[in-house]
């Protein structure tokens, strides 16, 4: 099939809006690669705060990344047969809710719990991006909507400990809070 048959098969309205599409879905994954290393850096003052043991802080690291690793293929699966849109929204509110959950944990479990529910979220939303973006993109355009959603997925991972470093610095005035 010809890219010009192609473009004429996808929704006009999808079509004049994939460059917005895909900044969401390349968003989606910067939050994705930066909620997977932006503990690291705040570890010390978690321990301090939540006078936390060095396997609470472990499941910490470890709860979101278990999770979301656990679910990816069953959540791509039930997005693949339910839609794709519907698990990105999904997704998205989950971890969003999640994120927000974050700020109210006031325990090493309550932090470990909210963790994986961002895994959880996460699941649903990474697998849904890419087929979004073979689904919307053709042609030549397809492979550049590629290159710029792992590219930026990349970013969002080196982001993290910046990110972390930022906040624990912000939150007390200084850098010797985290």
């Amino acid at each position: 099939m010809s890219s010009a048959t192609l473009s004429r098969a996808i929704d006009p309205q999808v079509h004049a809006r994939r460059w917005k599409t895909l900044a969401v879905l390349s968003l989606s994954l910067v939050v994705i690669g930066l909620d997977t290393t932006i503990l690291n850096i705040a570890l010390p003052t978690l321990q301090r705060h939540f006078n936390a043991s060095p396997s609470a802080l472990q499941w910490m690291l470890d709860a979101y990344l278990l999770v979301f690793s656990g679910l990816l293929l069953v959540f791509g699966t039930l997005g693949d047969r339910f839609g794709r849109k519907l698990a990105l929204q999904i997704g998205i509110a989950v971890f969003g809710v999640a994120s927000v959950g974050a700020l109210l944990a006031d325990s090493a479990a309550g932090v470990i719990a909210v963790r994986a529910a961002m895994g959880i979220g996460a699941a649903f939303i990474m697998p849904a991006t890419l087929p979004i973006i073979a689904n919307v993109f053709s042609g030549e355009e397809r492979g550049k909507a590629i290159a710029i959603w792992a590219a930026l997925a990349a970013i969002g991972i080196g982001l993290g400990p910046l990110a972390g470093g930022l906040l624990c610095t912000g939150s007390r005035g200084g850098p010797s809070s985290c």
